[in-house]
């Protein structure tokens, strides 16, 4: 059986205007809440030691998970992450609350 597939949202603000603020989303497979927010975590890691490192940014991981930029200058709270099942909004096959 696939693993279900989640959405992560990381809260964060820029270092130069603490003020601005925004949430980083990553989505992918995984078989817990966190262990999805542990995934995003890596991808995002990976992504920031490549841009740091004047590389690409990694593509997908064999897993589905991967991360498709990384902006300097803004720091994640990766204490505040949540991570849910996702629920794609143009699918048909959308769940509804009835379902829950």
């Amino acid at each position: 059986m696939p693993l279900p597939f989640f959405e992560v949202d990381v809260p964060i603000k820029s270092t130069d205007q603490p003020d601005r603020r925004g949430v980083h989303v990553f989505t992918g497979p995984a078989d817990s809440r966190s262990s999805a927010v542990r995934i995003a975590h890596e991808v995002y890691d990976a992504a920031r030691a490549a841009q740091e490192a004047g590389l690409e940014i990694p593509g997908k991981r064999p897993d589905g998970w991967g991360a498709r930029g990384y902006r300097p200058g803004w720091e994640p709270d990766w204490l505040s992450a949540t991570a849910g099942r996702w629920n794609d909004p143009y699918s048909w096959l959308r769940v509804s609350d009835f379902d829950l």
